[in-house]
């Protein structure tokens, strides 16, 4: 697959973009050096972080995996420290939810997201730094997943074909689920097991991952679409999200012929053209963020995190045809949703701006799109 030198240079200029402003801001002022966390979010000038009133483990291991890929050792080193200092819950096992503005466990919720996220920054880091410690939690962690989280009933909370599922959510003994599946989580799990498969070269998470992309396909592709909903098939009031779409598509094409036997290839091939088709505007290359199940706008709100997901797509999709969007799709985005002081987190159909602040969770997308250009 040939990229043509013309896009590649343009997205040289979204990298220089992000080197010189996204990083620069996260390593001044939306970190805070007394804690050695990031802030939630910065505002709109990218000078001043917005009041806290939470750090939340994610959010912290999206900046490690940032940091960690762009090579900065130092900074991500004192973010995977912090890491395991406040977000561990060493009395339990597992991960905190989110601790509050003194570093003190705030909800000590055991969220599948949270967790997902340990294991890819941990497996990003520990590849880039050689760090044990990263390693360990990486398997630790997939392995209280696996032993806590795990749906084992056919049928679970009216949710069929359940089994081989995780729940999203636990309370802080994992005692009892606070949540059924959900799909961005066990998207994410997805994302965090191939990374930890390529980072630490274990077999084990080819079994892992096949039986949890099984049970995806079994109970979350929308026939006739291909789409992977947000809930369970035949859960009321469902939805499809074109940015999931986009990044579920991605995430086959990086797994290659190890999930080729999930049922999910053929499937997702057909969710990029229904989300492209209804799910991105013609005339501005806007994503939206949802639809309904028979393609009828639900939300046409255009976050970035959806823009990105749909550069990646497109830059590892197998038909050139397709491919050939590319470079008109790096200029719309550039132009509608980067900015000197930073980006635009939302804006409306028409262009409007309908969020200024800017959460410390998005240079994690804005990173892995511009890998994959």
């Amino acid at each position: 697959m040939s990229i043509p030198a013309s896009t590649t240079a343009t997205a040289v200029s979204l990298r220089e973009h992000f080197l010189r402003v996204v990083l620069r801001v996260w390593r001044g002022p939306g970190f805070n050096e007394a804690l050695n966390l990031p802030y939630e979010a910065m505002a709109a000038d990218g000078r001043r972080p917005l009041p806290a009133v939470r750090y939340r483990a994610m959010a912290c291991a999206r900046q490690l995996f940032v940091f960690a890929q762009a090579g900065a050792d130092d900074h991500a080193h004192r973010l995977f420290e912090s890491l395991v200092r406040y977000f561990q819950d060493g009395a339990r096992g597992g991960w905190f939810y989110s601790v509050d503005p003194q570093g003190a466990p705030l909800d000590t919720t055991k969220d599948l997201y949270t967790h997902a996220f340990v294991v890819f920054a941990c497996a990003e880091y520990g590849a880039r730094s050689g760090n044990r410690d990263a390693f360990e939690i990486v398997r630790r962690t997939s392995s209280i997943i696996e032993e806590r989280f795990a749906i084992r009933d056919g049928s679970h909370g009216g949710v069929q074909n359940a089994q081989g599922l995780y729940n999203a959510a636990l309370n802080a003994d994992f005692s009892a689920a606070s949540g059924g599946p959900l799909q961005n989580p066990l998207m994410h799990l997805t994302e965090a097991w191939l990374a930890a498969r390529q980072a630490t070269g274990d077999a084990a998470f080819d079994t892992a991952l096949e039986r949890l992309c099984d049970a995806v396909a079994r109970a979350f592709v929308h026939a006739p679409t291909g789409c992977i909903a947000e809930l369970p098939i035949g859960s009321a009031d469902n939805w499809l999200e074109p940015g999931h779409q986009f990044e579920w598509f991605w995430l086959m094409r990086q797994a290659g012929r190890l999930l080729t036997r999930s049922g999910l290839e053929e499937p997702l091939a057909r969710a990029f053209v229904f989300a492209q088709q209804h799910g991105v505007d013609a005339a501005t290359g806007g994503v939206a963020l949802a639809l309904d199940e028979q393609g009828a706008m639900r939300d046409a709100t255009q976050r970035i995190w959806a823009q990105s997901e749909y550069l990646r797509a497109l830059a590892v999709h197998p038909d050139a045809d397709v491919r050939a969007a590319l470079p008109q799709q790096i200029a719309r985005f550039s132009e509608r949703f980067l900015r000197p002081q930073g980006w635009y987190e939302c804006k409306t159909a028409a262009g409007d701006v309908s969020r200024d602040d800017m959460p410390s969770t998005t240079p994690y997308h804005l990173a892995t799109a511009y890998a994959a250009l």
